[in-house]
């Protein structure tokens, strides 16, 4: 196998032990790590993906609080519990768990499977979070192969495949089978994230303070800034939006909600359209899609924002109006006017986050 090429010298029970030890006595106090219920393991695995640590801990305990179990998130609305993840973005994410938990609760009477083939094939599970909950939760040895972890082995073990590519990942994959520790998968696969978290970064390697130093290649080569080889992303798409804050005569706020799949799907929204470069001016193309669309007339002032909001994929430009209803038209379930101090009850994202708090401070003068 390709793997045994790099295990070749590799002293496996030496690099355990030093893994561990460190971790034993370096890890951070994570609220996560208090206990290991496979619910809250999961639910931080999840939040951790694409988001920093210190980012996700107040979401995690407060996420926590109000789902304290598995039950209690398969049971809850929709609504409610977008609203608790708004601002961590990549919705998809709670989406997938939602439903992966209600799939738990009903073929698996709330308990989280603890083997492989049945935990990967709930809703948005992959080979990480497989990985990452079957060893941190029930200690089965598992390897949890995410991007922290890629670039410290592709230095310990010098590794210059792209790991950018689908085959690199299984590479390490089948490297972590063969090293992972039996007696605690846990603390192995944790200490890994963790060395690429604090110690084994991306840039600056604190290699000095590395626990595993002995045993990386890369370090005695002198290449270790120059791992991981990864391709750099095609360039993101721009895309030019106008959005607009409207008020009808009772000062009351128009929103509307996403659709029910695609990109930021079922959260609220102020009202907007993608706008051509065109003769037509913006705020013609705005009124124009409004009325179309919703059959709401509507006056705009100037713009009053221009917000760049950066996607992994795509950066939205928005140039945001103050605006006024002119007609009455009919709400519907994804077309609502809400009181402003109602906004707080919709789950809006980042970017629609930003506009009402531009708008609120327009206002004030602040």
């Amino acid at each position: 196998m390709k793997e045994q090429t790099f295990l070749e010298g590799f002293a496996v029970e030496d690099f355990q032990r030093d893994l561990i030890r460190w971790f034993e006595k370096e890890q951070r106090d994570l609220p996560w790590r208090k206990d290991n219920d496979p619910y809250k393991v999961w639910v931080s695995e999840i939040m951790l993906q694409q988001t920093k640590v210190d980012t996700v801990i107040p979401y995690f305990n407060k996420f926590i609080e109000q789902f304290p179990t598995l039950e209690a998130l398969a049971e809850a609305d929709e609504e409610e519990v977008l609203k608790a993840w708004e601002g961590l973005g990549y919705y998809s994410r709670i989406r997938n768990l939602h439903a992966a938990v209600k799939e738990v609760k009903e073929q698996y009477g709330g308990k989280i499977p603890d083997n492989r083939e049945q935990f990967s094939k709930l809703k948005g599970v992959g080979p990480y979070t497989t990985g990452a909950v079957l060893s941190i939760a029930y200690g089965i040895p598992e390897p949890a192969v995410d991007g922290n972890v890629m670039r410290v082995l592709s230095r310990i073990f010098l590794v210059w495949e792209d790991i950018a590519k689908t085959g690199t990942r299984k590479l390490f994959e089948a490297i972590v089978r063969q090293i992972i520790s039996r007696e605690n998968p846990s603390y192995f696969n944790q200490a890994l994230m963790e060395l690429g978290a604090l110690i084994c970064t991306p840039r600056n390697p604190a290699c000095l303070l590395c626990p595993v130093q002995a045993h990386c290649r890369a370090l005695q080569e002198g290449v270790q800034t120059e791992l991981p080889v990864k391709t750099k992303k095609t360039s993101v798409k721009q895309v030019a939006i106008a959005a607009a804050v409207l008020k009808d005569e009772h000062g009351k706020v128009l929103i509307h909600k996403r659709d029910s799949d695609g990109l930021l799907a079922n959260l609220w929204e102020f009202p907007n359209c993608e706008v051509a470069h065109s003769r037509e001016n913006p705020e013609r193309q705005l009124e124009k899609f409004l009325k179309e669309e919703y059959g709401a007339i509507v006056q705009l002032e100037k713009p009053f924002a221009v917000l760049e909001h950066v996607f992994s994929h795509l950066v939205w430009n928005i140039t945001v109006y103050d605006g006024k209803l002119v007609n009455g038209f009919t709400e519907t379930e994804q077309l609502k006017l809400v009181d402003e101090r109602e906004i707080s009850l919709y789950a809006f994202p980042v970017s629609h986050q930003r506009i009402w708090r531009e708008y609120k401070e327009k206002k004030t003068g602040g």
